[in-house]
């Protein structure tokens, strides 16, 4: 993230395992309740554009790069990489922060980091607000990687079969993500292209024919993904929708009606098994389009 008027402090934070995350503190220092932003992927990391939905006169957010990403050390890193690790690296800068209680805003991947963060550390979250809603599921990583949405985007998983031997079309994934962590370079690179571009090609409303470039194209972020997809996010099956029910904090979620990276079902089902949550659909995919990101503008202005 670049520095603004309203940045207060950006450091890198030693938190073991070889591992050094990049966190950027941002906002109202006199804030009542911080807010702690868990950024997409997995192998993503913070962006400028996320500090939109957020006033700096009013809130104080922590923006912070996960093990691996953006410009937290080593980069690409997929040792000590798991779950269990980002989890616990929450706490941590929150711990060194003098962090006591907390909001957690996250989308997609940052939906599911702070559901389950919330599940195991419910005093530490005064509340949660999430968007392009993900749990981690069996059925809702095959959505994507068995091209369930295909109804939908047939062309996108035709272009996705296209980069794959004919000999692994029943399961297409399972042979990319082999290549991608166990090939040499240049499968690596290949297998990651392939799986960027099935999710890019279904991610929001209006980029549907756009094609990722090879020359520009850096996989590092796509071996995270596939590193924590192909292990089922490092939870056990359905592990959010199972304990859902514990988390008495408010949580607001939103989502895209037509998310077909994220099934707009889940959140739905969620939405039910959470007793203080609130469920706000909207006209939009999974990126967020104007009127999501309106509705997060709108729900972030609550806190104060």
């Amino acid at each position: 993230m670049n520095p603004d008027a309203h940045t207060r402090n950006e450091f890198l934070l030693d938190v073991g395992d070889g591992h050094q995350l990049f966190v950027y503190d941002w906002g109202n220092p006199d804030a009542k309740i911080p807010i702690i932003h868990l950024h997409g992927g997995p192998g993503d990391g913070s962006k400028d554009k996320h500090r939109e939905i957020f006033d700096p006169t009013v809130h104080r957010v922590i923006f912070f790069d996960q093990r691996g990403c953006g410009r937290s050390l080593p980069y690409g890193s997929l040792e000590h990489n798991t779950t269990d690790d980002l989890v616990d690296d929450i706490t941590k800068i929150a711990d060194h922060l003098k962090i006591k209680q907390f909001y957690i805003v996250g989308s997609s991947w940052g939906s599911f980091l702070g559901l389950v963060y919330a599940i195991r550390n419910p005093k530490r979250v005064a509340g949660l607000i999430l968007s392009g809603i993900f749990t981690g599921s069996k059925g809702e990583l095959e959505w994507v990687s068995e091209g369930r949405f295909k109804p939908f985007y047939p062309e996108a998983w035709e272009l996705f079969l296209a980069a794959t031997p004919e000999s692994h079309h029943t399961h297409p994934a399972q042979y990319h993500y082999q290549k991608l962590l166990h090939g040499n370079e240049s499968e690596q690179f290949a297998a990651a292209l392939a799986l960027q571009q099935l999710e890019y090609s279904i991610l929001s409303l209006d980029d549907r024919t756009r094609t990722i470039d090879p020359s520009t194209f850096d996989p590092s972020g796509a071996r995270i993904e596939g590193h924590y997809l192909s292990q089922g996010c490092f939870v056990s099956e359905s592990y959010i929708l199972k304990n859902a029910h514990e988390l008495t904090m408010p949580v607001r979620l939103v989502q895209g009606r037509y998310d077909m990276d994220c099934p707009p079902y889940t959140a739905y089902l969620l939405s039910k098994k959470i007793p203080q949550s609130k469920l706000f659909m909207t006209i939009g995919g999974h990126r967020a389009e104007h009127e999501t990101w309106n509705i997060l503008r709108t729900i972030t202005a609550q806190i104060s």
